[in-house]
């Protein structure tokens, strides 16, 4: 079975093609659907050969979609009901939908949620401490995101280690433009960062993570900030850019380096808020067996991860720094003899995707 894997983000497009065996035939990365790039994004899936099904990353499946399912013309509106719950990526993904669909009108389409793997949150964790006439009356609760990254990274994290997933305490964090942890046990996920929507949870590129509530409503009653304000601050200019002045953590990074006060502050506060969280995730698992860095710093950035590790000794995490900085590859960071190992995984949502896909439709 070909695959052919599309992920939206709320500004790129990136396409992977992968056959029977997982392995990427035909990649590119595009403009989200939509103006110029329509003709490239055509001429791209006309060169692709045999599709055998299109696996689409939905990032907001609500209370309704806890796994894949099958795409048709009610379940693509059921998907759209949901954009004001994730108004960034919802609109592009269904836009991204639509246009596979054009240039593909026969081949079936599976939907694959980046909430679905956070739908085994238990209550404790999902329930938001808020009247119960809101919590009836709307979907109010903790989601989660990222969950196909947490998904994989925690399937790869079992292979690596070769001991079975349900016998893990996994904290995986996806570091990157976006950021969120998540602790999972037993391959099931119990807490994560994120909440209703993205915007919960640790410093990120541009996105603030957690405030406190009161901040934002003082800011609307006593300085007349209005709520589109707040909204594009909270989503565009804060996190490391608010920060800094940069929310690429290689800019921060060499800043701090150079001395720049502000970017020593911001490298601070992000690792302060890490640390803090992995603490929080392995409390929800009384414990921990395993660390996963995965995402584009998680991956790439070896100086925040050996720093974050160092807050975390008490948990018994220890990174030797010279596997930490050696190579490029899936593995092991972790010294010899620690009780919490320590693992750099590539994000590869794609194949988690692909998993998706085949599972749903009865195929290896």
């Amino acid at each position: 079975m070909r695959v052919l894997v599309v992920n939206a983000g709320s500004s790129s497009l990136k396409l992977r093609l992968l056959d029977a065996e997982d392995q990427v035939v035909a990649t590119t990365d595009l403009p989200a659907p939509g103006g110029e790039s329509e003709d490239e994004f055509v001429n791209w899936i006309g060169t692709l050969g045999e599709v055998d099904v299109v696996g689409h990353r939905i990032v907001h499946g609500g209370t309704e979609f806890r796994e894949a399912v099958r795409i048709d013309a009610e379940v693509r509106a059921r998907i759209d009901t949901l954009a004001d719950l994730a108004p960034l990526h919802q609109p592009k993904a269904l836009l991204a939908l639509d246009a596979v669909s054009a240039c593909l009108p026969d081949v079936p389409a599976v939907a694959a949620f980046d909430t679905a793997f956070h739908a085994s949150l238990p209550a404790a964790a999902a329930t938001y401490a808020i009247p119960r006439e809101w919590r009836t009356r709307w979907p109010v609760r903790r989601f989660g995101f990222h969950g196909l990254s947490h998904a994989y990274a925690t399937r790869r994290t079992a292979e690596i280690l070769g001991t079975p997933v349900d016998d893990l305490r996994l904290v995986t964090c996806h570091l990157g433009a976006g950021a969120s942890l998540a602790a999972v046990q037993g391959g099931r996920s119990i807490d994560t960062t994120m909440g209703f929507t993205p915007l919960e949870g640790l410093v990120m590129a541009t996105r603030s993570g957690s405030v406190d509530p009161g901040l934002l409503l003082w800011l609307q009653e006593h300085a007349g900030v209005p709520r589109e304000e707040l909204e594009s601050a909270l989503e565009s200019r804060s996190g490391l850019l608010g920060l800094t002045g940069s929310g690429d953590m290689r800019a921060v990074v060499d800043a701090e380096a150079a001395g720049d006060a502000d970017a020593v502050l911001g490298i601070s506060v992000y690792l302060h808020r890490l640390r803090g969280a992995v603490a929080a995730m392995a409390a929800a698992m009384d414990g921990l067996d395993a660390l996963v860095f995965t995402g584009g710093v998680g991956e790439n950035a070896a100086g925040i991860r050996q720093r974050a590790a160092e807050g975390l000794g008490f948990l018994g995490v220890a990174i030797d720094p010279e596997w930490n900085s050696d190579g490029d590859q899936d593995r092991e960071i972790g010294t010899a003899g620690s009780s919490a190992r320590s693992l750099v995984i590539h994000a590869r949502e794609d194949l988690e995707i692909a998993r998706q896909v085949r599972a749903l439709l009865g195929a290896s």
